[in-house]
């Protein structure tokens, strides 16, 4: 595994995979404009410009991995609220408040300086804001009704939480390798 990272032979299929997902919804005649396309495209830019930066910085496996999960989580959270809203539909204002959980592990990391131990506590403060989010989704009404909200705030609660705890725990091998 280490030798197709200092090789680089793994960018042909992270950017090959950014385009192909670029393009599905133009072959399956998806019902976007131009502008869905360049926001899509700069996120899977800028994701993938992280990846980039990621797979050159200084410590083993489980950092770039950490790192990796992050990134993917972080795309993944904006594109669903987005594109079909976590919390109800894409237009309730509530879904604004999963880029705090973003915001949190960008926040954590540049405080932490990148650090093993720095990334680890900012992907555990993302998975407590995105439980903290969760838990009072239902009982403040911002969930769509009945059994479809107590659903998607449990499912998507449980993915997300768990991509951030992944990272974390990633984080905090690389952490414990480095002593």
């Amino acid at each position: 595994m280490t030798r197709l990272i200092e090789s680089g032979m793994w960018r042909i299929p992270m950017w090959g995979g950014a385009v192909t997902v670029l393009l599905l919804p133009l072959i399956f005649h998806a019902p976007w404009t131009g502008f869905d396309y360049l926001v899509a495209g700069g996120m899977l830019a800028v994701a993938g410009a992280l990846v980039e930066l990621a797979m050159r910085a200084p410590g083993g496996l489980a950092y770039k991995g950490g790192a990796l999960i992050a990134v993917a989580a972080s795309v993944l959270l904006l594109w669903v609220c987005g594109a079909v809203g976590f919390l109800g539909d894409e237009g309730n204002p509530a879904n604004l408040l999963f880029l705090g959980v973003i915001g949190a592990a960008v926040v954590g990391a540049v405080l932490g300086r990148f650090t093993p131990m720095g990334m680890a506590r900012a992907m555990f403060a993302a998975a407590a804001l995105q439980m903290l989010i969760g838990a009072v989704a239902l009982p403040l009404g911002w969930a769509s009704p009945g059994g479809a909200g107590l659903y998607e705030v449990a499912l998507g609660t449980t993915v997300f939480t768990v991509l951030w705890l992944i990272a974390f725990g990633l984080f905090r091998m690389a952490a414990e390798a480095g002593r």
